[in-house]
């Protein structure tokens, strides 16, 4: 198994900036790959970014591109969100989680573990 805790949420101004963390445990060896997803209220889960633990592949949401930038300090089992330029409808609790089968893959259902989300709040 692998715990995940995501930290740095908070309330933020329109163009100002977020870091969020997230730390994992347990079986990290497993890992290959984590991501960023978030969930307003009244929508769907999505991805937000997502980056294989060995670091050859990202992706990022259009909505995002530009403004997020998603990292690692794989000593220390750490994924990162750097939230740029933050607008209002950014405003949703982000979820980190970890997918431990082979290959890098984007969709939510491909991540089996999830840490418990920290809400973002951006105001206008």
């Amino acid at each position: 198994q692998v715990q995940l805790v995501e930290s740095g949420g908070g309330l933020v101004q329109a163009g100002g900036s977020l870091r969020l963390s997230c730390v994992a445990s347990g079986r990290t060896f497993s890992m290959s790959a984590m991501g960023w997803f978030r969930q307003a209220p009244g929508k769907e889960r999505e991805t937000v970014a997502a980056s294989a633990w060995s670091g050859d592949s990202t992706y990022y949401a259009d909505s995002v591109k530009g403004r997020f930038t998603i990292s690692r300090d794989s000593a220390k089992n750490t994924m990162y969100l750097q939230m740029n330029s933050l607008k209002p409808e950014d405003t949703a609790v982000y979820y980190c989680a970890a997918r431990a089968l082979p290959g890098f893959r984007t969709h939510v259902y491909e991540y089996a573990y999830w840490g418990r989300g920290t809400q973002v709040t951006v105001s206008s």
